[in-house]
Formats: structure tokens, C-alpha cells, sequence
């Protein structure tokens, strides 16, 4: 084989046997054994992504085990910024379901977060959205909002969860069995995915604010404190979906 078919076949994992493996071993060109150390390599890190999404089931599985079957995974986005809403996804996944290179969207890159996000609607049994506005914010506080965005993304889901799993959040206001954990969306995949469609959800509210209000860089910082938007307030002043409440904190001599 030619060492251009050679790289062809290695990109088609799925047709890549050990007598394949071993014949390419024995063959002495240059070419095969550098093609051979990066189906190796990338081999390796793709066993690690599997890993690393198996560990995220743990509280699944645990809950699964107890006879549960539609775990909402819930979390939220948006928590800090000055400008916005804050929004709560719940996800219900398909039991046993891993998807790969899943992970807190706070440590993704935004096509990652894109890429996932289409992955997670293709597959999950329901996904339910709730989002509070800026000035419910300012009369109820932030905390407050965001277990009333996480109530109504719970309420809003077509399957409705017979447990939840929460981002060191409780919602006792909900007669469902549920369980906080701290860092939720690094050791869960279900409130792992549920961060992941928050965040792509409101970032794609405040990319369409940029739009209305151009001169406050939302599209970029979306609503948070950076040293652009605070400059941007000084200069323009505030826009409808500033919340005030924050900003009498950041900026008192407005």
C-alpha cells in the first residue's frame, strides 16, 4: 500500500484491525510509522475522553440504581453578569447514554459548546429552558432568579424528571427527589449538558442584544463585567436590559 492509502485507512477506525496494526509495525518507511504514532496518539486521547465521560454517569448511575429513569440534569447561566437574563436549562439524557467530550461549559470553547449543544438536542429525551429577565433580577435578587429560571425550565420540559440533579442548587419548591452537588457540571454529564445548553442559549440572547445596542460589545463579553462594558456604561450610560441592581455595586457614582 501506498502511504497516502495507509493514511486513509487509519482515518476509517472502524476498518483498523491488529493484523493491520501489526503489518504496519513491521513496515520500515518513515512515512507509515510517523502515520502510525499519530493513530496511536490520537487513539490514546480519545480513550481518555471515553474515561473521563464514563466518570461523569457516577451520580447516574447511583440514582438509576434506586429506580429512577428520567434524571433532569439542571444548571444555569449568567449568574454574574451586568447586563441579561439569567437562564436554567433541565436536561432528561437517555439512561447509559455517553457523549463524548462532554464537560462544564465554562471550560469549552464556543464551537465546542455549539457542537455539543446540537449533540445534546439530537439526543436527549427532553430539555425544558427558563429565563428570568434583568429587571425580575433587580426586584427578586440574583439567587432568587435563578431558581426561579430553574423552576421554570423543570415545568417546561415535555418528559417531566423524576429526579433531579442540581449545580449546588436545591429547588424544594418542586416535589421531586433531588440531589446538589457542588461543581455539578465537571462531575455529572446530565447537569453537565444542561450547562451547556443554558450557555448556548443565552449567549445567543445577548449576540442578538449586540445587535440593538452595538456600542456595548455584548456579542463579545456577553453581559459581563469586562473592562470594555464597564467603559461602554460610563460612556453611553445603561441600556433596558442592565441590571441596576449590580451595577450600584460596580459603578456607585453613576
Amino acid at each position: 500500500m501506498t502511504i497516502s492509502e495507509v493514511k486513509d485507512l487509519l482515518q476509517n477506525t472502524h476498518i483498523v484491525s491488529e493484523d493491520l496494526l501489526n503489518a504496519l509495525r513491521r513496515d520500515n518507511r518513515k512515512g507509515i510509522q510517523v502515520l502510525l504514532k499519530k493513530y496511536y496518539r490520537e487513539q490514546e486521547i480519545l480513550r481518555r475522553k471515553n474515561d473521563n465521560a464514563k466518570k461523569l454517569l457516577q451520580y447516574e448511575k447511583r440514582i438509576w440504581s434506586q429506580g429512577y429513569i428520567n434524571i433532569g440534569g439542571v444548571d444555569e447561566a449568567g449568574r454574574g453578569p451586568l447586563a441579561g437574563p439569567v437562564v436554567s436549562a433541565c436536561v432528561i439524557l437517555p439512561k447509559n447514554l455517553i457523549i463524548v467530550e462532554i464537560d462544564d461549559s465554562k471550560k469549552l470553547s464556543a464551537a465546542k459548546r455549539e457542537e455539543l449543544y446540537n449533540r445534546i438536542f439530537n439526543n436527549a429525551y427532553a430539555i425544558g429552558i427558563g429565563i428570568v429577565e434583568n429587571k425580575r433580577i433587580d426586584e427578586i435578587n440574583i439567587y432568587n432568579a435563578t431558581k426561579e429560571a430553574m423552576i421554570q425550565a423543570v415545568l417546561a420540559s415535555k418528559q417531566q424528571p423524576d429526579f433531579l440533579l442540581l449545580d449546588a442548587m436545591n429547588l424544594k419548591e418542586l416535589p421531586i427527589p433531588q440531589l446538589s452537588v457542588i461543581k455539578g457540571d465537571s462531575k455529572s454529564q446530565s447537569v453537565a449538558a444542561a450547562s451547556i445548553i443554558a450557555k448556548v442559549t443565552r449567549d445567543r440572547i445577548m449576540e442578538d442584544f449586540a445587535k440593538l445596542y452595538p456600542q456595548y460589545g455584548f456579542e463579545k463579553h456577553k453581559g459581563y463585567g469586562t473592562k470594555e462594558h464597564v467603559e461602554a456604561i460610563r460612556k453611553y450610560g445603561t441600556t433596558p436590559i442592565h441590571r441596576l441592581s449590580f451595577l450600584d455595586k460596580i459603578l456607585p457614582t453613576m
